[in-house]
């Protein structure tokens, strides 16, 4: 008998480092068996969050192992995204002053007539995002000619879902914008990371997108630079782009590969590149979560560091 995604001995291999590093205390786990998983979790950041000013390396650190709550997953992004700084008794003043730019930002835009009053609200904030960058046109990144529009977009649609506040919408996708050029450097090493993950998580669907010349239809650019945005749910995406906030873009080639192998049945059943491609424009959405997680997992069992602090700043 075979596992669908991982082999067996990599599964054994994984049992035995998830036994031999599982520190968690008693409580943690009865928690976690009935039902209240993350408590703990939540009490560690609260604590976090107390000390003045907050300590973004433990920030990180408690990001990379665990989900964000919900609750705190706003200001977090935002304190590592560098929107907010690090002392919370100026964390109002500083909002404040984002607002605003953000009003005369909205107000240019409108009153010079680069969008109409009626427009989507995720082109309202692009154009806001073109003037603040004294740009008519998206940009492209120069590493990679990837339109920028394709980034911002995509993470302005999904942080609309996620919250009510446009002004939190429109500094958190500009700062993960950013956080993608800066990633357009080592668009190359994702890829790479993604090849030798796949060979060797399931070696039957990296031979057969080989034999079939289906690699290179992966839109693995196009999935790295908006992030997933558009292409997981919501809910999924958060989990992934806790790492991402947190410097490890990394996690993008994990959530690649388990989406391939997520997809395995229908791929070794592709017969063509073409097929392929269809294959993994169209997620069942009962997929789309398991993804995210079995990503996670893996990223975490090959070692969950930050790929590269500087990839996280604007």
């Amino acid at each position: 008998m075979t596992l669908n995604y991982i082999s067996v001995n990599s599964y054994k291999n994984r049992l035995h480092h998830c036994k031999m590093t599982d520190e968690r205390n008693f409580r943690s786990s009865y928690y976690e068996k009935v039902g209240c998983r993350g408590v703990e979790e939540k009490k560690s950041l609260e604590i976090l969050m107390k000390e003045k000013p907050w300590d973004k390396v433990k920030l990180k650190q408690f990001c990379l192992r665990f989900t964000v709550p919900a609750a705190y997953r706003n200001l977090v992004w935002k304190v590592l995204l560098d929107i907010l700084p690090v002392y919370p008794d100026s964390h109002q003043f500083v909002m404040e002053q984002r607002t605003e730019q953000y009003q005369d930002l909205l107000y240019a835009v409108e009153k010079f007539d680069f969008v109409s009053t009626d427009a989507p609200r995720t082109q309202v904030l692009f154009e806001m995002w073109l003037l603040e960058n004294e740009e008519r046109k998206p940009p492209l990144f120069p590493e990679t000619n990837f339109s920028s529009a394709e980034t911002f977009i995509p993470i302005v649609n999904t942080l609309l879902e996620l919250y009510d506040d446009e002004v939190d919408v429109y500094w958190l996708a500009k700062s993960l914008t950013d956080v993608v050029r800066n990633m357009q450097r080592e668009l190359p090493k994702l890829k790479e990371a993604f090849i030798t993950m796949l060979e060797k998580e399931d070696g039957d669907v990296f031979n057969h997108l080989v034999d079939i010349n289906a690699m290179e239809v992966l839109p693995l650019t196009k999935w790295f630079n908006c992030c997933f945005a558009g292409i997981l749910d919501d809910t999924s995406l958060t989990k992934i782009w806790d790492k991402v906030c947190s410097g490890a873009p990394k996690i993008l080639s994990f959530a690649a590969v388990m989406l391939v192998i997520t997809l395995r049945r229908n791929i070794l059943r592709s017969k063509h590149s073409d097929e392929v491609l269809k294959c993994v424009s169209q997620i069942p959405e009962q997929c789309e979560e398991v993804v995210a997680n079995k990503a996670i997992e893996l990223w975490q069992y090959y070692g969950a560091q930050p790929q590269n602090d500087t990839l996280a700043k604007k």
